[in-house]
C-alpha cells in the first residue's frame, strides 16, 4: 500500500517527532468539509496515500473514526480515516 510513497508519506525535518494530541481528539460535524492529510508518523486508520491531499465530507462517525466521501475522477469513494489524518477547511 505505502509504494511509491516516499515523499508523500514523509515529513519536514521540524515537523518531526510525536505529532500533537490536539489532532488526535479533535471532532468535526457530520457536513463538515475536511482536508485529509496523511501523519505518517500514525499508522492506524491511515487511507490510501491516493487520497493524500483531497478534500471530503464528513458522512458519519464510527467509533473514533469519521467516515468521508470523496471524489475520486467521476467516482465517489467512501473512507473510513481517523482524525489524526484530517484538517478542517478554512
Amino acid at each position: 500500500m505505502r509504494k511509491k510513497s516516499r515523499d508523500k508519506l514523509s515529513r519536514t525535518v521540524r515537523a518531526r517527532g510525536i505529532s500533537p494530541v490536539v489532532r488526535a481528539i479533535q471532532e468535526f460535524e457530520t457536513g463538515a468539509m475536511v482536508h485529509v492529510i496523511i501523519d505518517p508518523s500514525i499508522h492506524k486508520g491511515m487511507p490510501h496515500p491516493r487520497f493524500h491531499g483531497k478534500t471530503g465530507e464528513v458522512v458519519g462517525k464510527r467509533g473514533r473514526a469519521f467516515v468521508l466521501r470523496v471524489t475520486d475522477g467521476n467516482a465517489t469513494k467512501t473512507l473510513i480515516t481517523l482524525p489524526e489524518h484530517l484538517t478542517a477547511q478554512k
